[in-house]
């Protein structure tokens, strides 16, 4: 379903711009380039509502999380959400930037991240639309490109056919996923799991959530 357009959004977005990141004239190298501190630098492709991200920054106030959007609109409601639950985050470690996968290179710099996550992306479902998927080898050769050596692509959809398709790409590439459950809620995994809104909401009506993590290696 399309969001709405926002009322004043440009105005919100403006009240916003400490959280938000212009795209840089260099790519970003390390979390220092946005950040205040160093430490390891995690990217949501992605953010939707900013739920994911806002609960990654508050559990893990170490690590700087950077929150990638392309609609602007989208990112106005996420934004939002981290400026109303600041106080819940121990550090200033979010980030927003509106922008589009396919320029993520622009945006970062080879192995400059440790972890990326694909949370609940749109499954394009039409067979004459895979190329649009994330999952697609085209997005997934980038974002290897961008995560350090040893760092981890970490993908959840309730999606089966989704999850399927990722898998057979990561297969075609040569790549076994570390972790792999397809039912996350009823694994070990989901200890220290953060859930989206929408992932609650599908779980609730039934939905088992499916997740793979992959490690880099170059």
């Amino acid at each position: 379903m399309r969001m709405r357009k926002k009322k004043h959004g440009e105005e919100r977005l403006a009240m916003l711009s400490h959280l938000i990141i212009e795209k840089p004239g260099e790519p970003i190298r390390c979390a220092r380039d946005c950040f205040s501190s160093d430490g390891e630098l995690h990217l949501e492709v992605g953010c939707g509502k900013g739920g994911f991200a806002c609960g990654m920054a508050a559990k893990h106030p170490n690590i700087n999380f950077f929150a990638f959007e392309k609609i602007a609109d989208v990112i106005v409601a996420a934004a939002e959400r981290a400026e109303s639950e600041r106080d819940m985050r121990k550090n200033d470690n979010l980030r927003f930037a509106i922008g589009d996968a396919k320029d993520i290179c622009e945006w970062f710099a080879p192995s400059s991240v440790d972890t990326l996550y694909l949370n609940f992306s749109d499954p394009w479902p039409k067979k004459k639309h895979y190329k649009r998927r994330l999952t697609y080898r085209a997005f997934l050769s980038s974002f290897f490109e961008i995560i350090k050596d040893g760092g981890y692509l970490r993908f959840k959809t309730d999606n089966r056919d989704l999850f399927e398709f990722t898998l057979s790409e990561l297969s075609e590439m040569g790549v076994v996923p570390e972790i792999l459950t397809f039912d996350l809620h009823n694994s070990i995994y989901d200890e220290e799991n953060v859930r989206t809104e929408y992932e609650r909401n599908f779980s609730e009506k039934g939905f088992a959530i499916n997740m793979l993590a992959v490690r880099v290696k170059k």
